[in-house]
C-alpha cells in the first residue's frame, strides 16, 4: 500500500530551487571537485562530506577572500519489501548543504556551514521503510520500527567555526553548533563517497557508528598536523527529536575523541570513543551509554578508468548502567566507470527481539536479554543519464536480501525477506569566490 500523506511538492521545490541556485554558480566545466577546482589552491578534503569549503584559501591582495559553496543530494525511492512487516511504498532521503567562508586574514579563515533536509515533509509518517531498521520516536510517541527515522528538519547542523593556520600545513579548529556533528563515530553515511547512491541509513547507525553525526550543543576543535588529526567535543547528550522543528541549546553534558590518520591524501584511518550522558524511553535504565568505533576508507583509480571507494566500519555501543555491548560491521563500497555505478554494502550486528517488538518468551529475574545478529546485503546499480555542469540525474535500482534468526522469521514471513527498491537520484555542487 503506497501512504500519500507525503508532500513531495515540498521536496520538488527545494530541488528546483537548488539546482537553480547551484548551476548559476557553477560557471567552470565538469570533471573537477568544487574544492580543488578554487582558483586559489586550498587543502580540501576529497570526501563527500568536505567537497565544499574545508580549506583556507589565501587573502587576496588588499582584501580578504570569500568563500561561498553548496551541494545536494535529493533521492525518490519506491521499495518492495516481502513480508508481513514489508511495505509497498514511496519516500524521499535528501540532503543540502551551504558553506560560507570569508579569510579574514592570510592565517585565520571563519566558517558557517549549514546542513539541511526536508525528510520531515519526504517521509511517510511511519518514516522511511527499511526492514531491522530502528531508532527515535515517531510524533505519536510509537518508534519507528522497520524505519529510517526522518533526520532533523530543516535544520540537520549549523556550525561555526574559526580555523587558524599554524605552521606549513598545519591548522587549529575551534567550532560551535547549536546543532552539528560530535566528534565521534565515522564519516556520517550521507556523505561518504562510498554510500554516494544509496538512499538507505546503515542498520548499525545507533550502533556505535554515525548517530552523532546530529547532535546538539557541541563545543569542539580539531588540531590537524597533516597525516595525523585529533578533534575533540563536548556536547549534549540527548538525541533532537527528529519530528520536532527547532534548534534548542543543553548543557555540555557529553564528551567525544576522534584520531584521524591519512597515509595518502585519499586514504585514512579513523578511531573514536564517546561517553554520552543519555536517557532512552526504548533502554529504561538507560543513563548514559559509551560508544565506540574504528573506521577504513580507501580510494582507489583503476588504469582502465573509473575507480573504487570503499569504507569499512566497527561501531560498538553499550548502555549503562547495565547493558552489554552491542556490535555492528560494516563494509560498503562503490565502483565507478564512465556514467555506470556498481555499489553494495554488507551489514552484520546485534539486534535485540525487544528493539523490534518481537514477541518472546518473559525472561528470569535478572537475566540479560539475548543478542541476535541480524545480516543485510545490498546490491545496487546506477546509470548516470545526464548532467548539466555539475547537476547530476541518476536512475538505478537496489535489491537487499536481510538474513534474521530462525525464531524471527515467522514476524518476517522468512528468514532471509527481499527488499527491491527503484531510485531517482539528483545531485550537484557549485561554488562561488571572490
Amino acid at each position: 500500500m503506497i501512504r500519500t500523506n507525503l508532500r513531495p511538492r515540498v521536496a520538488l521545490a527545494i530541488a528546483s530551487a537548488l539546482v537553480t541556485v547551484l548551476c548559476a554558480a557553477a560557471p567552470y566545466e565538469p570533471g573537477g571537485d568544487s574544492a580543488t577546482s578554487n582558483a586559489h589552491a586550498c587543502k580540501a578534503d576529497e570526501s563527500w562530506d568536505n567537497a565544499m569549503s574545508m580549506c583556507m584559501p589565501s587573502a587576496g591582495p588588499g582584501g580578504a577572500h570569500t568563500v561561498v559553496s553548496g551541494q545536494f543530494n535529493v533521492f525518490g525511492v519506491f521499495d518492495v519489501a516481502q513480508g508481513p512487516r514489508g511495505v509497498d511504498q514511496f519516500g524521499a532521503p535528501n540532503m543540502f548543504m551551504l558553506d560560507v567562508g570569508r579569510a579574514v586574514t592570510a592565517r585565520q579563515f571563519l566558517d558557517l556551514n549549514l546542513m539541511g533536509t526536508a525528510e520531515l515533509w519526504t517521509y511517510p509518517q511511519r518514516g522511511y521503510p527499511q526492514l531491522l531498521q530502528i531508532g527515535e520516536q515517531r510524533s505519536d510517541g510509537q518508534p519507528y520500527l522497520d524505519a529510517q527515522h526522518p533526520h532533523t528538519s530543516p535544520i540537520m547542523g549549523l556550525t561555526l567555526s574559526d580555523t587558524v593556520s599554524l605552521e606549513s600545513s598545519e591548522t587549529l579548529k575551534l567550532f560551535f553548533a547549536p546543532r552539528g556533528e560530535s566528534t565521534d563515530g565515522p564519516i556520517a553515511f550521507m556523505h561518504r563517497d562510498s554510500a554516494r547512491d544509496n538512499p538507505d541509513a546503515p542498520l548499525g547507525h545507533h550502533v556505535g557508528q554515525d548517530v552523532g553525526h546530529i547532535s546538539s550543543t557541541v563545543l569542539g576543535g580539531q588540531l590537524d598536523l597533516g597525516q595525523v588529526i585529533v578533534e575533540a567535543s563536548a556536547f549534549n547528550g540527548t538525541e533532537p527529536n527528529p519530528t520536532v522543528v527547532d534548534l534548542p541549546l543543553g548543557p555540555l553534558n557529553s564528551e567525544a575523541l576522534r584520531v584521524t590518520y591519512l597515509w595518502t591524501s585519499a586514504d585514512r584511518v579513523m578511531a573514536s570513543i564517546a561517553n554520552v550522558k543519555q536517557t532512552d524511553p526504548q533502554y529504561p535504565g538507560t543513563t548514559s551509554a559509551t560508544r565506540l568505533s574504528a573506521s577504513v576508507y580507501d580510494h582507489i583509480s583503476l588504469a582502465e578508468g573509473g575507480s573504487r571507494d570503499h569504507t569499512l566500519i566497527v561501531g560498538s555501543i553499550t548502555r549503562h548502567p547495565t547493558d552489554s555491548p552491542l556490535t555492528s560491521i560494516l563494509d560498503e563500497a562503490v565502483l565507478q566507470r564512465g556514467t555506470s555505478d556498481l555499489w553494495w554494502r554488507v551489514e552484520v550486528l546485534q539486534r535485540l527481539a525487544s528493539e523490534l517488538e518481537i514477541p518472546t518468551s518473559p525472561l528470569p529475574e535478572a537475566s540479560t536479554e539475548v543478542k541476535h545478529w541480524v545480516s543485510a546485503l545490498t546490491l545496487g546499480y546506477t546509470h548516470w543519464s545526464w548532467r548539466y555542469r555539475k547537476v547530476q540525474v541518476g536512475l538505478g535500482s537496489s535489491l537487499t536480501m536481510d538474513v534474521v534468526p530462525s525464531d524471527w522469521a515467522s514476524v518476517y514471513g522468512s528468514r532471509t525477506p527481499l527488499t527491491l527498491r527503484f531510485i531517482l537520484q539528483i545531485r550537484g555542487s557549485g561554488s562561488w569566490q571572490r
